[in-house]
């Protein structure tokens, strides 16, 4: 049963992936995005000075090192050791016992442990 969470709990059970290999889906309108990365750290950003709505206030930092796959479903190393996903006042946290969704109002992200 998926459960809502505070992002303060989401956190701290996302944290406890550490040191394992995790699979992220970013879902979009148009648009599917998977990588897989050796999660190092949980990490966020506050950007107060934003210059746009583009920009989020607030992100979700995947630390470590990581392949993501590309327009022709091959996978390549992650441009850099850290993935950001856009945090907004209305995002939504959820925990199902296996896996994480994060939904905002730009997409839906799905964080896995792989075996």
């Amino acid at each position: 049963m998926d459960q809502y969470l505070t992002i303060e709990k989401f956190n701290k059970l996302l944290s406890k992936w550490n040191g394992k290999k995790v699979r992220v889906v970013k879902q979009e309108i148009d648009d599917c995005d998977e990588l897989i990365i050796d999660l190092q750290a949980v990490t966020y950003e506050s950007n107060p000075h934003r210059l746009d709505e583009y920009t989020p206030l607030h992100s979700l930092q995947l630390n470590g090192t990581g392949q993501v796959e590309n327009s022709a479903q091959n996978m390549e190393q992650l441009p850099s050791s850290v993935y950001e996903i856009p945090l907004e006042d209305s995002s939504l946290y959820q925990f199902d016992g296996s896996r994480f969704s994060l939904t905002t109002d730009r997409g839906i992200y799905t964080i896995e442990v792989i075996e």
